[in-house]
């Protein structure tokens, strides 16, 4: 597969696509805490967690959010390394082992910065959706991508 990256000028509005999929396992929600400091005892104590209105260990909200930006990056379409504006994103259900998550995004909107004229903004909605066709997470990228050379923005 030839990965072919985007500058700003590349993309469109309603553009879209879904990623590869991703198995949430209780070693990588407890790597994630290990990696993070997060020993809440829903993410790691079984006994604890089962007993919870969760009924089992569920992954960090944060894990979710990480998994939807690594996926997106796995993808076919992307943009040539940027600058992360930030991001909006919503919890809605909860990780739990074994689901199977993707990422399906779309170009949402498109402007041209207006401090760096090289450079193009654009939101990316998108949401980490599990095998059942849950939604799980949601939320918003901003993104700065650079523009293509010579493409007038000078």
């Amino acid at each position: 597969m030839t990965i072919v990256e985007r500058y700003w000028d590349d993309a469109r509005e309603g553009d879209e696509c879904r990623s590869p999929t991703y198995t949430v396992t209780r070693e990588r929600i407890l790597a994630y805490a290990d990696l993070t400091g997060d020993h809440t005892p829903v993410h790691v104590d079984e006994e604890y967690a089962a007993a919870s209105h969760f009924g089992g260990i569920v992954a960090h909200g944060l894990f979710g959010l990480a998994l939807a930006d690594g996926l997106k990056t796995q993808s076919d379409y992307r943009f040539l390394p940027g600058m992360s504006l930030g991001w909006t994103w919503d919890f809605r259900l909860p990780i739990r082992v074994d689901d199977v998550l993707h990422v399906v995004f779309r170009v949402g909107s498109m402007r041209a910065s207006r401090s760096r004229p090289d450079w193009g903004i654009v939101v990316l909605p998108t949401e980490l959706i599990n095998q059942r066709g849950e939604v799980v997470q949601r939320g918003e990228h901003r993104l700065m991508v650079p523009r293509r050379p010579g493409s007038g923005a000078n």
